[in-house]
């Protein structure tokens, strides 16, 4: 009942009330993102949302545009300014997926959206993180955000879709608040955010690197 009907209502009325108080923010933070990293302001990327219709995700951005002497975009760790740090590690360059929530991309709360790259590597249990709307948070945000591995992201994703209740996403909810102020599982050691997903090879812990 929850997850077929009231769930989508709640998104819709959250995600407009969100908007509203948020939105001087959201205009001062778009503001430092033109005059630090320059335009555009917003990052839009393609994703993959549910039963793996693609979307486009909107965040702020938080690299710049530095490129190398071939014309090439510089590696991300080299791009990611302080500032860009600062929006990622409180979520701040998050904000705009308010807008995909009212359009109904994406839920409040349901697995993250990934690349659309990731696809054709997952196996028929890791695709079941389609079967819902992927979220602004998520159980795996709670249970390590990028500090997990892929296999406990998943395994967080798929419990989380085969259990989806009020309570639960009310708890997500709470949990992500208190994570973003602690500022934990920002990134994977040695990563700007978490290494790519590789498929089944990955997880299995086979790297031919």
């Amino acid at each position: 009942m929850y997850a077929k009907y009231i769930k989508r209502v709640l998104d819709l009325i959250l995600s407009l009330m969100a908007l509203i108080i948020l939105m001087p923010l959201m205009i001062i933070i778009a503001i430092l993102v033109r005059i630090k990293l320059g335009s555009p302001v917003i990052f839009k990327q393609e994703r993959p949302g549910k039963n793996e219709k693609i979307f486009t995700l909107y965040k702020f951005r938080t690299m710049t545009n530095k490129k190398d002497e071939n014309g090439n975009l510089l590696p991300d760790e080299k791009r990611l300014t302080k500032f860009g740090k600062i929006l990622r590690s409180t979520s701040l360059d998050e904000l705009p997926e308010l807008f995909n929530i009212l359009k109904g991309d994406m839920a409040i709360v349901g697995p993250r959206p990934l690349l659309k790259e990731y696809l054709p590597l997952y196996d028929e249990e890791q695709k079941h993180r389609h079967d819902v709307r992927p979220g602004l948070t998520g159980l795996a945000q709670i249970s390590g955000r990028n500090s997990i591995s892929w296999e406990e992201k998943f395994e967080e994703d798929i419990k989380y879709v085969k259990k989806i209740t009020f309570i639960n996403d009310v708890k997500i909810v709470l949990k992500t608040i208190v994570k973003v102020f602690k500022r934990e599982g920002i990134s994977q050691e040695g990563n700007v955010t978490i290494e790519k997903f590789k498929g089944k090879q990955q997880i299995q812990g086979v790297n031919n690197e």
